[in-house]
């Protein structure tokens, strides 16, 4: 079994966060929630693991 890793793990944290900030110009309330919504179902389906992806949900609501 897999585990979430919770360590850093990625290089261009700088151009990741701004990514994530500029996905939301000029979007509106409703729009910015799609495209956020969006990005997670990719990511979730990038990960393609449930017991993985339910962690970090768990993790997340903290």
């Amino acid at each position: 079994m897999s585990a979430l890793i919770r360590e850093p793990n990625i290089t261009g944290h700088d151009d990741i966060y701004e990514a994530l900030v500029r996905l939301h110009d000029d979007l509106d309330d409703a729009a910015s929630l799609q495209a956020w919504s969006r990005l997670t179902l990719l990511l979730i389906n990038q990960i393609g693991n449930k017991e993985i992806v339910l962690e970090a949900i768990r993790l997340a609501r903290r």
